[in-house]
């Protein structure tokens, strides 16, 4: 039985609404997915890297109740953040945002740690998003050192209290006001036992600023609590909570450190140069990699890190002689006590062991102290 042909012209045009239905469908559904899947972190000291550049960390370090972050492409939120602490007492965690090294754990690419001296400007732009019924405060951390150590705890903590919410305050006691950026700021000052802390407190809430890191540390060396030979090794921003927190939310973050002061024997001097030479031996599933990293300029390179991303299914097992952050994408490699300093001229080298599915691949390329360096 033949149609006839107005029955053709209404199933031609059915077939062309429902065309253009799916195809407007696909475009709203391009249009709101997210570049990639958020990723959930709950494990106590779990991280994850996010712009290529910034550590999330979850760091819930005084409490055994469950929390949770999900890192997203250009910050994070607090998901889950269960039970309280006393307000007169430490808070539950930090979970945050960093650009340098915290407890070995270096940030791709990073340039820190950096002397003082040597570095120019520090610009940092920061955008929170806070809720009700939790106690917290938003604070940025920068930490400085006298020497370029990547572990353990620095020895002046500088805290921007953003927002305080609840019967909080800073470690120690108010002992003044200062005008910093262009801000009024309550002034703290004290000790918690294993560091010195200075903190500066906004007198009402602020959701998003740009600005200088290096306006803080001023205040710090004009204070006595650091001097210009020390070492900035990184800046943090997220939250500490002592009740609840779910919902709080690094929006955005940004940080860059740029060099070219004095001191150009010491990290954050003049870029340096490098040629990096990398070996594999590799087996079903399996590898090795001997890395050799020459400094190829004209003066020592100390405290050196050395950025690249590991091709997509391979993931780190162990390492010797060096500290890796990061088993898989983005990793940087940082030294161990014997070989922070590369002579001019001069190698380190050091080595780990991995797995990997799918075809072997080389890094495409490496970063020295966020310097692109040629491959042998």
């Amino acid at each position: 039985m033949r149609s006839s042909p107005h029955r053709l012209r209404t199933v031609r045009v059915l077939c062309g609404a429902l065309l253009t239905a799916l195809a407007t469908v696909a475009a709203l559904l391009a249009a709101t997915t997210p570049a990639r899947a958020d990723t959930l972190v709950c494990e106590p000291y779990g991280s994850t890297v996010i712009q290529g550049r910034y550590v999330v960390q979850n760091n819930r370090w005084g409490s055994s109740s469950p929390q949770c972050v999900t890192a997203t492409d250009t910050g994070f939120r607090v998901t889950q953040a269960d039970g309280s602490v006393p307000t007169n007492g430490a808070p539950k965690s930090y979970p945050s945002v960093f650009n340098g090294c915290h407890y070995t754990n270096c940030s791709p690419g990073t340039n820190l740690p950096a002397r003082l001296s040597a570095i120019s400007s520090a610009p940092s732009s920061i955008s929170y998003g806070y809720v009700s019924g939790a106690v917290y405060n938003a604070s940025y951390d920068i930490w400085l050192d006298p020497t370029p150590r990547t572990d353990g705890v620095n020895r002046t903590e500088i805290m921007i209290w953003f927002n305080r919410v609840g019967p909080i305050q800073p470690i120690g006691s108010q002992v003044g006001t200062a005008s910093v950026g262009g801000r009024g700021w309550e002034v703290w000052t004290g000790s918690n036992g294993s560091n010195d802390v200075i903190s500066f407190v906004a007198p009402s809430a602020i959701s998003s600023w740009s600005f200088d890191v290096m306006d803080f540390v001023d205040q710090a060396v004009a204070r006595g609590l650091a001097r210009s030979d020390w070492y900035l090794t990184s800046v943090q921003a997220g939250f500490e909570p002592w009740q609840n927190g779910a919902g709080l939310a690094v929006n955005s973050f940004s940080s860059a450190v740029n060099t070219g002061g004095g001191d150009p024997g010491g990290p954050g001097g003049p870029a340096a140069a490098c040629q990096v030479t990398y070996g594999a031996n590799v087996w079903q599933g399996g590898f090795t990699a001997d890395v050799i990293v020459k400094n190829t300029g004209s003066a020592a390179v100390d405290g050196w890190r050395l950025g690249f991303t590991l091709p997509s299914g391979q993931r780190v097992t162990s390492a010797w002689n060096a500290t890796l952050s990061g088993t898989s994408g983005a990793v940087t490699a940082s030294p161990v006590a014997h070989n922070a300093r590369i002579a001019a001229g001069g190698t380190q080298t050091f080595g780990f062991q991995g797995t990997y599915s799918g075809a072997f691949a080389e890094p495409a390329g490496f970063t020295l102290n966020g310097t692109p360096c040629s491959v042998a």
